[in-house]
């Protein structure tokens, strides 16, 4: 702790951290192998949002560890956004059974801890990954493809409803989008101040055809 008795970031995040692991809020922990709670820097200026962990997760404890993982670090890497610019997490923290999509109970037993990952991480930038992620962050109910790509401006946030990348492994025609959609977030950090201008236009690693 510091002097004036406040808990310093490093010792608010363990705190964080240690809440979520010890939670029983939903019965998601009666099934999970490990809670996922995030990968990549504390603070950090932009969050990716997802659905939830898969069994690559459940198993690890880091969530985005298994193809869509993979597939979204490529995009990372190819727009040279570094771990210590992103957050990744997830609207809930434990493993729905069979990968099911989370129910509106989990997810709201799960948002507290979402909205103090938010206050321990202050992002600029949201990226949500799915429809899922966009229905349980925002409210919204429009289709995925309707709302990807446009900026959402929402409580001083600007947030980026897109693909998840898991849906991309599965439909790789619309693998572009995904990619622009990275590049969009990539030139409002550049905007921003952020991060220092690309030196040159990246290569989409996924290939055109």
């Amino acid at each position: 702790m510091t002097e004036q008795g406040k808990l310093t970031d490093q010792e608010a995040w363990q705190q964080f951290v240690q809440g979520c692991q010890a939670c029983q809020r939903c019965s998601l922990s009666q099934s999970r192998r490990h809670v996922v709670i995030s990968r990549g820097a504390v603070p950090a200026p932009l969050m990716f949002i997802g659905e939830g962990p898969g069994a690559d997760e459940d198993a690890q404890g880091i969530p985005f560890v298994g193809a869509a993982g993979k597939l979204l670090d490529l995009l990372l890497v190819a727009y040279d956004l570094k771990p210590d610019m992103y957050h990744i997490a997830n609207i809930v923290k434990c493993r729905p059974p069979q990968n099911r999509v989370p129910t509106p109970e989990e997810a709201k037993s799960c948002r507290p801890w979402l909205a103090r990952q938010f206050q321990l991480v202050r992002p600029k930038l949201i990226v949500l990954l799915g429809a899922t992620a966009y229905k349980y962050f925002t409210g919204g109910t429009e289709g995925i493809s309707k709302i990807r790509g446009q900026w959402i401006e929402k409580s001083g946030y600007l947030i980026l409803p897109t693909y998840h990348p898991a849906y991309i492994l599965r439909n790789n025609n619309e693998r572009v989008r995904l990619w622009d959609d990275i590049g969009m977030v990539r030139d409002k950090l550049e905007e921003l101040g952020l991060v220092e201008p690309l030196q040159h236009q990246p290569d989409m690693p996924l290939g055109r055809s």
